[in-house]
């Protein structure tokens, strides 16, 4: 087979990128907001791809790939909090919360985006047959 690698720890000297540390709060603040409850999974797992990917490239794919599931949770969070307001879960001071929350956590992963060259319409991901990941922006 191959030689084992240790687990890589990672360096406590070392402090969290604040840009994604900052994102990461308000996503978390996001989520404690809605406070949906939980759903139970309809099927078991099944297993995943490989992917394989271009040594000079990594780097960038994992950045764009993080960017594209942190604006998948995004949006859906977002419908989440949409259809809490719709059905009247939410008092006025929460939506104005939520909505301040989500719009921040948009204009912040904007900033990502643009900073690392890419908009947001460029973190999509193509399943094959079963279409684009994001769906169109209405």
């Amino acid at each position: 087979m191959g030689e084992e690698r240790p687990a890589r720890r990672p360096d406590p000297s070392r402090s969290p990128d604040p840009d994604l540390q900052e994102v990461g709060d308000t996503m978390s603040h996001a989520f404690r907001l809605l406070q949906a409850p939980p759903t139970p999974h309809d099927g078991p797992p099944t297993a995943a791809h490989r992917m394989y990917t271009d040594r000079d490239s990594v780097g960038e794919d994992l950045l764009k790939l993080v960017l594209t599931l942190v604006e998948l949770l995004r949006q859906l969070i977002e419908r989440q909090a949409l259809r809490r307001v719709d059905a009247g879960d939410l008092t006025d001071e929460q939506e104005e919360e939520l909505g301040a929350t989500l719009l921040a956590l948009h204009d912040r992963l904007s900033d990502l985006c643009a900073e690392h060259g890419y908009a947001l319409e460029d973190l999509n991901l193509d399943l094959g047959p079963l279409g684009p990941l994001l769906p169109p922006r209405t």
